[in-house]
């Protein structure tokens, strides 16, 4: 079965720190782009982070930049978020997904903005003190 499971997510102050995790089941995740999405309350769902599938090319929405890092470790079959400086506006689901997206920026990018790919049940993340 083909799946993408996301966890890591919980209740953090502002200013803290999480680290995501987007495990796949049924296919390696080797051979995809992936990217971290959020939909927070209220609004429309976001494209954060997004890590080419050979390359390691990476893009990041303005929102991201400078405190989320997206990682992969292949022997994990795993893709992380890094996150930090956590802000209340940060809360929301964070969703990973899978796409087909060409190495290089245009394609992680494209993934990012489009909001392309298989994607799992997300997670909750709360930024409140």
């Amino acid at each position: 079965q083909v799946q993408l499971v996301e966890s890591g997510g919980g209740l953090v102050q502002p200013g803290g720190s999480l680290r995501l995790s987007c495990e796949a089941s049924g296919f390696s995740l080797a051979y995809y782009a992936i990217g971290w999405f959020r939909q927070a309350p209220g609004k429309e769902r976001e494209g954060l982070a997004c890590i080419s599938k050979s390359d390691g090319t990476t893009y990041y929405a303005d929102s991201a930049k400078g405190r989320f890092t997206i990682s992969r470790d292949h022997a994990k079959n795993t893709v992380y978020l890094q996150m930090s400086a956590l802000k209340p506006e940060d809360t929301g689901v964070y969703y990973c997904a899978a796409d087909s997206a060409p190495p290089g920026l245009a394609g992680v990018r494209a993934m990012c903005v489009d909001l392309r790919g298989y994607s799992g049940q997300g997670t909750h993340v709360t930024v409140s003190s």
